[in-house]
């Protein structure tokens, strides 16, 4: 079977979502292979295909793959994105990768691309286990790079980098080569080109057992992440920025098995917890103080509240955005995680205390970051209410308040979206009124 048919077949399989997709193309033999793979594979007719090429400004052609580059894109008539990165000579590679995927994420999101296409062959996988078997990583580094991961997919992990490179070749077509890659002063250079060629003189089918280290590692995690759908009580929730679980559950487990949940639910929420960070996140359970705060480092923290554990990314203490009027009959905002939108539609019969979407009278409205001592009337209630209090009656966690929004009108708060409506500024029912959608993305 041909190489081609081989990549159809492997690709079909992966079950990829239709639109627009992103192709990163560097210019070296890899992703040139990936790109003239996907545009002859009959399983990729339903992809609108976009290349994609970070010029890191460090190496002196760069400008000149670039616009090779380009070329190849405008010869298979797919629109082509570049971008110049600046970087400093210098660069480190993950420092040089950190701002490559920055860049590329951004532009899928700007074109609504649920897929990043990326070059990552069979060699890369087996440089990438045994890197992290002389880290000393644990089972989930173990399991190497993903098939799929979010927005990003490798659908050459199968293949080898020689069978690619020479496929390019059969096609007459050119490629850059990258010095750094035969550098030994790189960590994965220098596994490449020393460590594993005296690896294979030894132990000739060292890249075949890796690859299997790989696939049990890959199946271990797996199983736990399963686990966290499954057990009774644990109460999985994602939310912006992280993922709670009911504490209770977890203290009934013995250490070995609670650090294996907590990393499985580490990876939910996006951030590795190996053993330092677990033996944190244990002490927190321990005290079983609501409010509570592990910092983890590296702007991951552990919040225990409201008989919740919740691990998510630090958003810092201050909201990044601020007072903001709700002008014309109809609009919407994006502010910071939260999307208002708003329009014209006669109010209901009754209005909920608590929803996402509420209606209100004719008039001005401004929405605004709460802040520590507003006061609202709540609907149904009686007397001035600190909005920080109804806060804790819906159970928001301290650290998800940063920067949650409140309407308010005439210098009053009106409404605590998700959390508690106002008895003011209600329209009679079936009223011209102003509805208004507050929602987390």
């Amino acid at each position: 079977m041909t190489l081609e048919a081989r990549f159809d077949r492997h690709l079909a399989g992966l079950d990829l979502p239709a639109g627009p997709a992103l192709v990163a193309v560097s210019g070296g033999a890899d992703s040139l292979a990936l790109l003239a793979l996907l545009v002859r594979s009959p399983a990729a007719g339903e992809l609108a295909l976009h290349v994609a090429n970070a010029d890191h400004g460090i190496h002196p052609d760069s400008a000149a793959v670039s616009h090779a580059v380009s070329k190849v894109a405008e010869e298979y008539a797919l629109p082509f994105h570049t971008t110049q990165l600046g970087l400093p000579p210098g660069t480190s590679e993950t420092a040089a990768r950190a701002a490559r995927y920055a860049w590329l994420l951004a532009l899928a999101e700007r074109l609504d691309a649920k897929i990043v296409f990326t070059a990552h062959h069979q060699d890369d996988q087996v440089e990438t286990i045994l890197m992290r078997v002389l880290k000393g990583s644990g089972p989930a580094g173990l399991a190497g790079i993903p098939v799929r991961r979010d927005r990003l997919v490798r659908p050459l992990l199968p293949f080898r980098r020689d069978e690619l490179t020479a496929y390019l070749g059969g096609l007459g077509r050119a490629w850059w080569e990258d010095s750094a890659n035969a550098d030994p002063r790189h960590e994965r250079s220098w596994l490449r080109t020393v460590v594993l060629p005296l690896l294979r003189l030894r132990v000739p089918d060292v890249d075949r057992r890796l690859l299997a280290l790989g696939r049990q590692a890959a199946a271990d995690r797996a199983g736990w992440d399963a686990l966290l759908d499954q057990i009774p009580g644990l109460e999985l929730e994602a939310g912006i920025g992280g993922v709670s679980v009911a504490a209770t559950p977890l203290r009934g487990y013995d250490s070995a098995i609670l650090r294996a949940l907590l990393g499985a639910l580490g990876r939910r929420a996006g951030c590795l917890v190996g053993p330092a960070r677990a033996a944190r996140i244990e002490r927190l359970l321990a005290t079983g103080r609501s409010g509570a705060v592990a910092e983890l480092g590296a702007g991951v923290a552990a919040e225990l509240s409201f008989g919740r554990l919740r691990l998510f990314r630090e958003a810092g203490h201050r909201p990044q955005w601020g007072r903001t009027p709700l002008e014309g009959s109809s609009g919407a905002l994006d502010l910071g995680p939260w999307r208002i939108s708003w329009y014209e539609e006669p109010a209901p019969d009754r209005l909920a205390r608590k929803h996402s979407t509420s209606w209100f009278a004719e008039g001005s409205y401004t929405v605004r970051p709460w802040r520590a001592g507003d006061r609202i009337r709540p609907l149904g209630g009686a007397g001035r209410r600190l909005v920080v209090r109804c806060m804790q009656d819906a159970k928001i966690p301290r650290s998800r308040r940063v920067g949650w929004p409140v309407l308010e009108a005439e210098g009053e708060v009106v409404w605590v979206p998700g959390v508690c409506r106002s008895a003011d500024r209600i329209p009679a029912p079936g009223a011209p009124a102003r509805r208004i959608d507050a929602q987390q993305s």
